[in-house]
């Protein structure tokens, strides 16, 4: 049987083979890009016909290959995206540009910390020693502000930033606390070593410990109107782009045709919901915000994250599609909503345009479909779904109660519990334990033992990196004791 035989049309691979173009045309990239097309093409062999299923749950070895796959887009290098720019790729979470003009050069955003970010100059004056005249920041997430200091010369170059800097998390912090923990669990910051893989759009062992000490505020604030400046003999143009954040903003080099995207633009499904847990992020905005890249028609685009894409067809093509993907699953939800459907219900019905689930840009390794149907339901309506039945749903413990009895009792709920986990139900197995907890005559100790055995079920089969590192963190405390008795 051939491999187009095998759930993989020609033109399915045609398009992954597509990523020869996606980075820039030097021999040491396309080797590397080669590594990676025949990983992903290997496990995709295995994925539903007609490209990824939005259900990120599939064999273990095939989410293992997906994952390592996309440890490609974060080597460690310093990547020549055009005659004057260089990305540092893999130097932390995200990526560090410099733009090297005629007396200095500009950076890009700036890392987590002063650590990493010493290390990718360190790294960039390889290639020019020249002193740092403007410091360039897209957003204010903490990946790309927190090591200017690095970058900081002698002559305190200026730091442009929006005028709404400083919103890419909300202005609530009384949820901090919960927060905090849920970032730990979504980015598998504590996982031992063998439970790592990568972060989606990141790789899995970052240097983290001087997060944000390298911080150094904006001096330029950009306006809605955008700002033309020359640094260095470079023209760049600002342009406000709200999407992943409020305060996001893309560079353009109009000279060398290179569009900075910032973290509206990465190797993944956008990530229009963190379940870190955030403001609801405006997914029109975010669509209208690439779409509006495009039409630049850029030879090179730099992402916030991943691989640089080269090559005038390709970086557009990946943009409008991007742009394409986002306003999609918008309005899908749109239509759903006004038809009265829940937001579970919509969750299981959208999904990306069937000419779109080819493209390696757009695989849920960050951001998955029903998370973003699920935002954009409760970011526009509220938690409510209409259905008055939801109005004042039971109390869990009242509720557990009537599903044992519904069950034959308490022995049969565990009964059934424990033959959803034979079975590898995972999913309906955790749903059932979380019911046992609640009784006064459940085995406590068996529901945890089991939800811990499910959700480590599910992270074997999860190729989206965030749900994967969610469940085995979450699992590993439940199993370490650092959860309460009442787990939720």
């Amino acid at each position: 049987m051939s491999i187009f035989d095998h759930r993989l049309s020609l033109a399915h691979l045609v398009a992954w083979l597509v990523l020869f173009r996606l980075v820039p045309q030097k021999n040491e990239y396309r080797k590397m890009t080669a590594t990676s097309i025949k990983l992903i093409v290997a496990a995709a062999l295995a994925l539903p016909y007609g490209g990824f299923a939005a259900d990120t749950q599939v064999e273990p070895e095939r989410a293992s290959k997906l994952l390592g796959a996309q440890n490609h887009q974060f080597e460690r290098k310093i990547i020549q995206v055009s005659e004057n720019v260089y990305t540092a790729v893999g130097f932390h979470g995200a990526n560090t540009s410099m733009i090297v003009g005629d007396d200095g050069i500009i950076i890009v955003d700036t890392l987590r910390g002063p650590f990493s970010a010493a290390m990718a100059l360190k790294a960039f004056r390889k290639y020019s020693i020249k002193p740092v005249k403007a410091i360039l920041y897209t957003h204010s997430h903490g990946d790309h502000i927190g090591g200017a200091s690095a970058f900081v010369g002698e002559e305190k170059p200026e730091i442009y930033a929006t005028e709404g800097f400083g919103s890419a998390e909300g202005v609530n912090k009384a949820v901090n606390p919960v927060k905090g923990l849920r970032n730990i669990r979504q980015f598998g910051r504590d996982l031992p070593v063998g439970q790592r893989t990568n972060r989606g759009v990141a790789p899995a062992n970052t240097h983290d410990k001087d997060g944000g000490k390298g911080y150094v505020p904006p001096t330029i604030r950009i306006s809605e109107d955008g700002y033309r400046e020359t640094i260095a003999g470079v023209d760049l143009e600002f342009y406000l782009a709200p999407g992943e954040t409020d305060d996001a903003m893309f560079i353009w080099l109009p000279d060398e045709k290179v569009l900075f995207a910032g973290d509206n633009f990465y190797h993944a499904f956008p990530n229009l919901y963190a379940i870190r847990g955030t403001a609801y992020r405006d997914v029109l905005n975010w669509s209208e915000s690439v779409g509006r890249m495009a039409e630049f028609k850029p030879h090179h685009v730099v992402p916030g994250h991943t691989m640089p894409i080269s090559g005038q067809e390709a970086a557009t093509a990946s943009l409008k599609d991007y742009s394409e993907a986002i306003g999609s699953i918008y309005d899908q939800t749109i239509d759903g909503i006004n038809q009265g459907k829940s937001p579970d219900q919509l969750a299981h019905e959208v999904g990306l345009p069937e000419h779109l689930k080819d493209r390696p840009y757009l695989v849920e390794f960050y951001g998955t479909v029903p998370h973003a149907v699920r935002a954009i339901y409760a970011g526009l309506l509220g938690w409510f779904d209409g259905n008055p039945t939801t109005l004042n749903p039971m109390e869990p413990r009242l509720k557990a109660q009537k599903v044992a009895k519904l069950a034959g009792g308490t022995e049969m709920l565990t009964k059934q519990m424990d033959a959803a986990l034979e079975e590898e139900d995972y999913q309906w197995a955790l749903e059932l334990s979380d019911h046992l907890k609640w009784l006064e005559d459940g085995d406590l100790k068996r529901a945890r033992k089991v939800k811990i055995e499910a959700l480590r079920g599910l992270a074997a089969r999860e190729y989206n990196a965030p749900n994967r590192n969610y469940y085995l963190s979450y699992a590993n405390e439940l199993e370490s004791g650092t959860l309460s008795e009442v787990w939720f």
